[in-house]
């Protein structure tokens, strides 16, 4: 699968989240503590370093000042690049119906902007994760595909106490690990459900998977590829209390590794559940990377996928200091030939016309 292909050309400027996210349907995603500018820098310093055009706030970005390397995802912001001459907007942050990029929509595509990252109206349907679930656990591919579940909201104890233990209790738009615990006690679910209430006003609940937990990557049709196609599946282990921490506590090259072929190819189980992180791809019609979360729910199970992230996290080493922040998707992509620099130029790649991304439509 891996082709080298010539420079693309565009003039890139990396978005970090400054925005303050929307509350939707009384649910409020938490925002990221420094707002991806640090993934962002990472994205901007590969592509310079692989020969790519990249538009930054100050001329001579120094390379471990994170904010020299992006923009807000503001009005403001987003024009600036622009007037700096970015035809390419990377959006490093979530995005969503009232994002800075669709109020600009009509603005940007006069002037032939892209985006690199999922069109920001589905983004928001699909961040919400007990629809989302529910909705791909509708189509006949799927069914079964998915953990039993439950969306609290005050007043739903009766639910909550017939709910098996243990569970998983994490919001309903999370990111990451982020709020997301194991709870084995009716205690632990009532203390988990009072802390996650403070966010939001609802709080999803899922069975506990004791099994296997691993993550798949799936790719857009590109360059590269006509179709959706799903990256090496990549094996994670040593989750504390059933929940894997965070990466800026534990770099994710120290709790997870890629499936050599001999052990994918021992297990029919990793085929099928890479088809079917394909197909929610192809539902979500996606334009850019997903990651897909999947447990067992036994050993040697069928695979149950448990996060879908319409934004994968992808970065990887360059910048002084930041040797261990290779991403899952960075270290899948490594087994099949493109290091880092070039990784970030394929997911380049995807940018997509911002009048085409949000002409698309869905059948929900």
């Amino acid at each position: 699968m891996k082709i080298k292909l010539p420079s693309t050309g565009f003039k890139t400027a990396l978005l970090h989240q400054r925005a303050p996210l929307p509350v939707i349907n009384g649910v409020k995603k938490s925002l990221k503590p420094g707002g991806y500018a640090d993934g962002a820098a990472d994205i901007a310093y590969a592509l310079r370093s692989a020969g790519e055009t990249v538009i930054t706030p100050v001329g001579e970005p120094n390379p471990t000042t994170d904010l020299d390397w992006s923009f807000p995802d503001t009005v403001t912001g987003i024009r600036d690049a622009v007037e700096k001459g970015a035809d390419v907007i990377w959006a490093n942050g979530h995005t969503h119906s009232q994002h800075a990029l669709v109020e600009l929509r009509k603005e940007l595509a006069v002037k032939g902007v892209r985006m690199v990252g999922q069109n920001p109206i589905s983004a928001e349907k699909f961040d919400d994760k007990e629809w989302a679930n529910r909705w791909l656990a509708s189509h006949e591919s799927l069914r079964g595909s998915f953990p039993r579940s439950l969306l609290y909201r005050k007043g739903d104890e009766k639910e909550v106490s017939e709910f098996p233990l243990p569970a998983m209790a994490k919001p309903v738009r999370g990111r990451g690990s982020h709020g997301v615990v194991k709870v084995s006690t009716p205690e632990e679910i009532d203390t988990a459900l009072q802390t996650l209430l403070k966010e939001s006003d609802a709080v999803l609940i899922e069975e506990y998977l004791a099994g296997e937990e691993i993550t798949v990557t799936v790719m857009p049709p590109a360059e590269y590829s006509t179709e959706h196609w799903a990256f090496p599946v990549v094996h994670r282990f040593d989750q504390i209390n059933g929940v894997l921490p965070w990466n800026g506590t534990v770099p994710v090259t120290e709790n997870s590794r890629v499936l050599s072929v001999d052990q994918h190819d021992a297990d029919p189980a990793y085929s099928t559940v890479q088809s079917q992180c394909v197909l929610v791809a192809q539902l979500y019609q996606a334009v850019a990377p997903m990651r897909i979360d999947c447990r067992r729910k036994e050993s040697g199970g069928p695979f149950i996928i448990f996060d879908v992230n319409v934004k994968p996290n992808a970065g990887g080493p360059g910048r002084p200091g930041r040797d261990g922040q290779a991403a899952l998707t960075t270290m899948a992509a490594e087994t099949m030939g493109w290091d880092w620099p070039e990784f970030a130029v394929n997911l380049l790649r995807t940018g997509t016309p911002i009048d085409e991304l949000l002409a698309q439509k869905f059948k929900w």
